[in-house]
């Protein structure tokens, strides 16, 4: 196809041109024929193994490589209890954003407001004991976080700015140390009542 479309005799162009023309061409053919492009196949077999697990790695290898690396203690939870506990912790940051918000402004009955969702009660204090069955002395930690958001109440009763942020520190003090010492271990319900000896909460089955 080349020498048909390069003939001189046919396109009129001169002899030389065909020349220069035949070394750009050939030129730049060279490279590819010496460093073919890799075929599908080929990429695939170069790339690092990282890249994609191979279909024989056991699932979930990557998440127990994680929790070899976190040595907190564990809070074994079934699924839904999990998700649940999850689902709280992102309510209580969003408590303390308005408790923080409203202090800014003076407003007491706003901090008050916000404090209580993270208060103590009996509600709170039965989900606490659900939560811990499976985890000896987590419980006790995730009360005393409750009762010590109770101290941003009162200081907020008594319109005090000062007492409301001093007791907002104590208390993002005992979460931190809570989310420092626990991780959540989800298990399955045979698991979990082998470890607490009970019929897995209702509503969370």
């Amino acid at each position: 196809m080349i020498m048909k479309s390069t003939n001189g005799s046919k396109s009129g162009r001169p002899r030389g041109w065909l020349t220069a023309g035949a070394v750009l061409v050939f030129g730049g053919l060279l490279p590819a024929c010496r460093e073919p492009a890799p075929t599908h196949d080929t990429a695939a077999s170069a790339a690092p193994s990282s890249a994609a697990p191979s279909s024989s790695a056991r699932p979930g290898t990557a998440f127990d490589a994680l929790d070899g690396m976190d040595v907190r203690k564990p809070v074994p939870l079934l699924p839904m209890m999990a998700n649940h506990q999850k689902q709280n912790m992102r309510d209580h940051l969003v408590a303390v954003q308005e408790i923080i918000v409203a202090a800014a402004s003076n407003d007491f009955a706003g901090v008050e407001r916000a404090a209580s969702r993270i208060g103590s009660s009996e509600q709170m204090g039965r989900m606490c004991s659900h939560m811990g069955a499976a985890a000896p002395g987590f419980t006790d930690q995730a009360l005393a976080f409750h009762r010590t958001a109770d101290t941003v109440a009162e200081a907020a009763r008594k319109g005090d700015k000062d007492a409301v942020m001093s007791a907002l520190g104590r208390t993002l003090a005992t979460c931190t140390g809570c989310h420092a010492a626990w991780k959540q271990q989800v298990v399955d319900e045979s698991t979990w009542q082998r470890l607490t000896s009970s019929a897995p909460p209702t509503g969370h089955r």
